[in-house]
């Protein structure tokens, strides 16, 4: 059509007409918004073009009339990180690594209006150190990498649990081993993160599953991280985090947040390791008045002090899986889509969440059965409740994931003993799309 024209490069515009029309718009605009952004002696051929690709197609969808003029166009490592602006994020360090950059380059493009630090370290190992280091002095801190760089934060991950210093550490996910395919995207880091780091501590694992999703998911994660003086991983991958979408302005109103105790509010001697209850002992910020405040990587007692008493170790193994058995009561059920009396289940987990959902939209309007999809937000501690509830009336169970293995179907075996009875996994470095998981599913026999 451009040629037809005779200016090639008109094809943008042609474009833009199409899509104009698609959408139910009007040309009534185009020739004034032309002349913002074309030079004069090319204008009439565009306006030529707009009108050419507007008329070469139906309209498709409904004249949105405003409705959505207030939302937000962003991408899904911008919504992460405004999430954790809005949890009150005053310090972020990170080395570059795709696809985790954008976060970095989000924030320090906003540290000036919010008053947050960015440090660019000079290794992953310095980057997750100075996080530590600035959530043990007092300031809300995160660190962000991809699966090569998470590899070498791990024993300061192990860190993070054993001293009890609060931490939220992003993996924005891409295809490994070791380079892999550093532009593209997958959902392979799954048992890494939560195995991460040798000896056992608690720990919590969320996937973002959508762009509203990166938002107050990693608002959250720094209130359980404080809360419960733990590690919590975020799990994106390229896919969310370069992909834009319009979302409706986010509600900074309710954001919750966990302080730490305060020096002149306590009584009598300080124990930074107290054995309480619930496995979570006061966290006061050092630097007050009143008490010291330790923090050791080997194991310690109640002071913080080192320790080799085998007594106190396994005192302290306690205390800190404790937190456990009230984390999970703060755990979130995976997302419900499709027919409740469904015959197939598909799960999910993370950005698979919009393909799944188109999926089970387009076989429900199919003749072949009733379909249903849990997504997961929340990986580990892993929520069972709806899965248990749905698995026991269904015929087929089906993971739909982008890694090699299955990781999300081990990890339910795993919990639960639950399996699946089949899978649709891709791992070519390409996002999944609804209509290749439809056509899989019906091409595959798995229904």
């Amino acid at each position: 059509m451009a040629k037809d024209l005779g200016n090639i490069k008109a094809s943008g515009s042609i474009a833009v007409g199409a899509v104009l029309k698609l959408f139910g718009e009007t040309l009534e605009y185009a020739e004034n918004i032309m002349k913002t952004s074309v030079k004069e002696q090319y204008l009439e051929v565009n306006l030529k073009a707009i009108k050419a690709g507007y008329d070469s197609v139906e309209k498709r969808f409904d004249h949105m009339d405003g409705k959505y003029g207030d939302w937000m166009l962003i991408s899904g490592s911008k919504a992460l990180a405004m999430g954790a602006i809005a949890a009150g994020l005053k310090f972020y360090s990170a080395y570059p690594m795709s696809p985790s950059t954008a976060v970095m380059e989000f924030l320090a493009s906003k540290c000036n209006e919010t008053g947050i630090v960015v440090e660019q370290a000079e290794d992953e190992i310095a980057a997750i150190n100075m996080a530590l280091g600035a959530y043990y002095a007092g300031a809300r801190a995160m660190t962000g990498t991809s699966g090569g760089g998470f590899c070498l934060k791990v024993e300061a991950l192990g860190f993070s649990g054993i001293a009890e210093i609060p931490l939220v550490a992003v993996d924005v996910q891409r295809p490994g081993p070791a380079t892999g395919l550093p532009t593209r995207t997958e959902q392979s880091d799954l048992k890494f993160v939560i195995s991460a780091a040798q000896g056992e501590f608690p720990r919590m694992v969320i996937a973002l599953r959508n762009h509203k999703d990166a938002f107050y998911q990693t608002a959250r994660a720094f209130y359980l991280a404080e809360k419960y003086q733990i590690p919590v991983i975020l799990l994106s991958d390229q896919y969310l985090g370069d992909s834009t979408a319009c979302v409706e302005p986010y509600d900074c109103s309710n954001i919750p947040k966990a302080e730490p105790a305060k020096a002149d509010e306590m009584e009598g001697e300080y124990l930074r390791y107290d054995l309480t209850e619930d496995g979570i002992s006061p966290r006061l910020i050092p630097g007050n008045s009143r008490y010291f405040v330790s923090a050791d990587s080997d194991e310690h007692d109640v002071y913080g002090f080192i320790t080799e008493s085998a007594e106190v170790r396994k005192a302290m193994m306690d205390k800190r899986m404790r937190k456990l058995n009230k984390l999970e009561e703060e755990l979130t059920e995976p997302e419900f889509i499709g027919a409740e009396n469904c015959s197939t289940l598909l799960l999910g987990w993370g950005s698979t969440y919009g393909p799944i959902a188109e999926a089970v939209k387009s076989l429900n309007a199919t003749e072949h059965g009733k379909y249903g999809a849990l997504v997961f937000g929340d990986l580990y501690p892993l929520p069972t409740k709806k899965l248990k509830e749905l698995t026991a009336s269904v015929k087929n169970i089906i993971n739909i994931e982008q890694n090699a293995t299955g990781q999300l179907a081990d990890l339910i075996r795993e919990k639960t003993g639950i399996t699946c009875t089949n899978s649709v996994l891709k791992y070519d470095g390409r996002q999944i799309s609804g209509e290749e998981i439809t056509q899989r599913l019906l091409k595959g026999g798995c229904i």
